[in-house]
């Protein structure tokens, strides 16, 4: 049962991702949605730990992961720069990521964040989650 809501979920946050490029620059790459999905379960999952950090806290280490994430699926897959090119970006790693993106990346893991919760709840029940702001 677990593995069909990580399935959903992923799905769902590889959607909302693919979405989201979608409106940011008009176009997006397969690849895109599997990184999405993948974010939206590790964010989504820093809420279940025995002591969840506080929401601001969630955002800043859900950035780190989105980062991480597009570093990863940057070298495995946009090794000619055909899905995004950082390279005249300052602050940048190889083209693959850079830290204006990696600040952008707080307050969409901050969505984030409250939505995965909003759809764990909707879609497989529970109790409201409280969050620690600080």
């Amino acid at each position: 049962m677990k593995l069909w809501r990580c399935c959903v979920l992923g799905y769902l946050g590889g959607m909302l991702y693919t979405g989201l490029e979608l409106l940011w620059r008009g176009w997006s790459h397969g690849s895109m949605f599997l990184a999405g999905g993948i974010c939206f379960l590790l964010i989504g999952h820093l809420g279940t730990v025995v002591q969840p950090l506080p929401v601001v806290w969630r955002g800043c280490v859900g950035a780190v992961i989105v980062t991480m994430v597009e570093l990863a699926a940057g070298l495995l897959v946009n090794r000619e720069y055909g899905v995004w090119d950082y390279r005249g970006i300052p602050g940048n790693f190889l083209g693959q990521i850079c830290l204006p993106y990696t600040l952008l990346w707080i307050p969409v893991s901050l969505a984030a964040i409250m939505l995965y919760d909003t759809l764990h709840r909707a879609l497989f029940g529970g109790t409201r989650f409280r969050y620690r702001w600080i």
